[in-house]
């Protein structure tokens, strides 16, 4: 029904955005990755994808089109709601899923809170195949060494000492900014953050 909303960004949160367009307000439903995206942006696009429920109507706003492919092909596996989906999508990006999907690493899936170890198999089981087809997607080789070198930069950088709440935060904003970047690029731009 709806593509995208453009607008002024009324309100932003970690779980959601406002986004004033044309004096109407939309509430969408947003992944910690979009919300790092329109944090601090005046103006934004946002892709929606919209559910329809007995109870409500829901609209989840996505800052990329191959964050939202993922989202409806992760809603798309029995068990997964919009909420299970989101909450998998702020914990990895689309890279990085597409990465563990890849390499079909259930147990790293499982670290997303709430998900178990059955559902991250049936996750991987059913989309492996999926990704591989979708032109959408990045890349899905890249992204398996991508999502590779982000738990290695982290695993380096705590192992130094840092704790890994943070090392994680900082690894993943430099992975975004630079896809391609190596490990040791990873880290070294990392303690500079730290």
């Amino acid at each position: 029904m709806y593509e995208y909303i453009s607008g002024k960004v009324a309100e932003a949160a970690p779980t959601h955005v406002v986004v004033d367009a044309g004096g109407v307000g939309y509430y969408l439903h947003v992944s910690l990755e979009t919300f790092g995206a329109v944090e601090h942006a005046a103006e934004t696009k946002l892709y929606v994808h919209h559910v329809v429920r007995d109870d409500a109507q829901l609209l989840y706003g996505f800052a990329t089109k191959a964050e939202r492919e993922l989202f409806r092909l992760l809603i798309g596996v029995s068990g997964v709601g919009g909420n299970t989906a989101r909450t998998i999508l702020s914990t990895y990006s689309p890279r990085e899923l597409q990465g563990i999907i890849a390499a079909g690493n259930a147990v790293l899936l499982k670290n997303v809170k709430g998900l178990g170890l059955k559902t991250a198999q049936k996750i991987i089981v059913e989309l492996s195949g999926k990704l591989a087809l979708s032109d959408d997607l990045e890349g899905g080789a890249s992204a398996a060494a991508s999502a590779g070198d982000t738990e290695e930069a982290i695993a380096a950088l705590t192992m130094l000492g840092f704790a890994k709440g943070p090392a994680e935060k900082a690894v993943r904003q430099i992975v975004r900014q630079q896809p391609d970047a190596a490990v040791e690029q990873i880290v070294r731009l990392a303690l500079k953050m730290l």
